[in-house]
């Protein structure tokens, strides 16, 4: 989606920085590339033909049961009528696993994780939670999610908190041809600080100031 974005910016059409997670969110929704696109054909018609034929290779076998007297093969029948039921009851699931697991990256596409490894083990009990697929849609994603930061809270990256401590690191840190000592700041010094961020990181640096 990045690509995407990109190539529109080299057309003079420049999306703001703090709108691109929206718009890669609705993208990664509704838009594929071409390369995406033939990939997953591919693996549906070849997934399409495997089960077809299974069932075709059942529907013959089963024909050929024609004129016999059912009586005297009706359990070799029934078996060959469970095996197509089978066969079309498993080719459906996987096409159902396959979606569900193409929706579910892209609806984790903006959410930030502590490490790859949390992603997966997330990702795992999602698919274990019996959620449902609808309309390209896993119903109650959004509230499972939250319920996961509430309970597993070091899984995820908590955004406001890395934040906080990137101004903090960039107000601590020298500027060019200056240095900064401890305890060197005033409270007007710091009361004069305009960006917010950066004088909430000076009052956490000197708070006895405040007290």
């Amino acid at each position: 989606m990045q690509k995407l974005i990109d190539t529109l910016k080299s057309f003079g059409i420049e999306i703001p920085e703090d709108k691109q997670a929206d718009i890669k969110k609705a993208l990664s929704e509704n838009y594929k590339n071409a390369k995406e696109v033939a990939k997953t054909l591919t693996k549906v018609e070849g997934e399409r033909d495997d089960w077809k034929e299974r069932a075709e290779t059942a529907e013959e076998t089963l024909k050929g049961f024609d004129g016999i007297d059912p009586a005297n093969v009706k359990s070799e029948l029934e078996t060959w009528k469970q095996k197509a039921a089978d066969a079309e009851k498993e080719f459906n699931a996987k096409i159902y696993d396959r979606d569900f697991s193409d929706a579910l990256k892209a609806a984790l596409d903006d959410v930030k994780f502590s490490s790859e490894a949390a992603k997966k083990s997330v990702m795992a009990d999602i698919k274990e939670a019996g959620l449902k697929l609808k309309d390209g849609k896993i119903l109650g994603l959004n509230d499972l999610i939250e319920q996961m930061k509430q309970s597993d809270a070091s899984a995820f990256v908590d955004e406001s908190q890395q934040q906080a401590q990137q101004n903090q690191a960039r107000f601590a840190a020298p500027r060019i041809g200056q240095q900064q000592t401890p305890g060197s700041m005033t409270r007007k010094d710091i009361e004069a600080i305009k960006d917010p961020s950066e004088r909430q990181a000076a009052i956490a640096q000197n708070i006895q100031l405040f007290q």
